[in-house]
């Protein structure tokens, strides 16, 4: 498979398409004492599911693959 016409997926697009509420309070406080406090959030109580990040990722056209193992 050629992976040349493909981007790969970057970091936190998902929650910025939403928009995420937490990520706009994010993208507000970067730069900020309080930036670490609000990624906290992310971390460890994101209030997006697995669910909804793999079927936003199938509406956007991403594809997961990886590497097939060397025998």
């Amino acid at each position: 498979m050629d992976l040349n016409d493909y981007v790969e997926y970057q970091r936190r697009e998902f929650c910025n398409d939403l928009p995420c509420p937490i990520q706009t309070l994010l993208n507000e406080a970067e730069g900020t004492p309080r930036y670490d406090t609000i990624r906290k959030i992310c971390q460890t109580d994101c209030i997006h599911t697995t669910y909804e990040f793999h079927h936003w990722l199938i509406q956007k056209g991403y594809l997961v693959i990886r590497q097939r193992p060397t025998q």
